[in-house]
């Protein structure tokens, strides 16, 4: 006999969504669920597929495009330009923000994404996830427009992660705390697992790439060797390379995830939009705080839809104590 509640996403969102978010936005979330199962289905097979390597494409960022990554990029959209609940969507993998086909009727609300963060990571079996972002259209009677999509992550009213690893994660805030679930491959549903997130008062991890060491500024290394001497007890480096990973294990186990200017990249490299301002959301909703160094991430209104920007995110004295070091400089 089971002794534990078993809560589906379904069950949750209709159960739990505050009344602004019931309806098409709650509908949306779900789709998403939906499109990290088609995902996590090929992630868990990419071995056996031929979807490893490159698709012999160059995305906006000058990276090349792998297989996975276009693949999942396809999802996402295919299962959502259609439904009626979006305005327009944002990419990662696409030069242009992406209106709704005239064929489909217009929605109220803008997606931005990245549809598979950390993807170098694929051939390796290392873990990987889908990023995004909701935000309302600025105009309902507009059927979407590029000022939809550029806006601050202050005014966004959901976002989320989807972690495709050991299991498959999926981690949502619509402004009323961090919820988890878990993808339960027998049953094909997600199912409450991790209830009311909150980074815990004594982190554990730091999670920066030391490789750029040499490319950082002086307060930038100060700051590191204030997180790794000044500490009780001491915290421990733990980098992946996969944004999603970082900040989830930093998300359980408390600690601060970064990627800041150097030399060679004044902008940083980590884009605003669709990566840095949906994880700056979920971690102010769970206790937390998302800066550039010197001032919230969520305060930085985008001025086009591939902006990059230094991202510092995890426990708020963390990154409080980043933006002394830096602005104090």
């Amino acid at each position: 006999m089971l002794t534990t509640k078993i809560v589906t996403i379904e069950r949750f969102l209709l159960d739990t969504q505050p009344d602004y978010a019931r309806g098409d936005l709650t509908a949306l979330l779900y789709d998403l669920a939906l499109a990290a199962k088609v995902i996590a289905s090929q992630t868990r097979r990419a071995g056996l597929l031929d979807i490893l390597g490159f698709a012999d494409n160059v995305n906006i960022q000058g990276e090349e495009q792998r297989k996975l990554d276009v693949y999942a990029d396809d999802i996402v959209v295919r299962l959502n330009d259609h439904t009626g609940r979006l305005c327009s969507m944002v990419s990662e993998e696409r030069e242009d923000w992406i209106p709704i086909p005239a064929k489909y009727p217009k929605g109220h609300y803008v997606l931005v994404f990245d549809p598979l963060d950390g993807s170098s990571n694929i051939d390796t079996n290392i873990s990987v996830g889908t990023i995004f972002g909701i935000y309302r259209a600025l105009d309902d009677e507009r059927r979407g427009r590029l000022e939809d999509c550029l806006q601050p992550g202050r005014d966004m009213v959901a976002a989320g992660y989807i972690l495709y690893g050991t299991s498959t994660m999926l981690v949502y805030s619509a402004g009323q705390g961090v919820h988890g679930f878990t993808l339960d491959p027998a049953w094909g549903e997600f199912l409450l697992s991790h209830e009311g997130i909150r980074f815990p008062e004594a982190p554990k991890y730091y999670s920066f790439n030391h490789a750029s060491a040499g490319r950082w500024s002086k307060p930038m290394k100060q700051y590191v060797d204030w997180l790794s001497a000044s500490q009780t007890p001491i915290l421990s480096q733990r980098y992946l390379g996969s944004m999603v990973a970082d900040f989830h294990r930093n998300l359980i186990h408390g600690g601060v995830f970064g990627y800041p200017d150097e030399y060679n990249k004044p902008d940083g490299k980590i884009r605003l939009l669709y990566e840095a301002a949906p994880l700056a959301f979920l971690a102010e909703q769970a206790g937390g705080y998302g800066s550039d160094g010197k001032g919230s991430l969520l305060d930085i209104r985008p001025t086009h839809i591939h902006q990059r920007t230094p991202v510092f995110i995890g426990n708020r004295n963390l990154v409080e104590k980043a933006e002394a070091f830096i602005v104090g400089s």
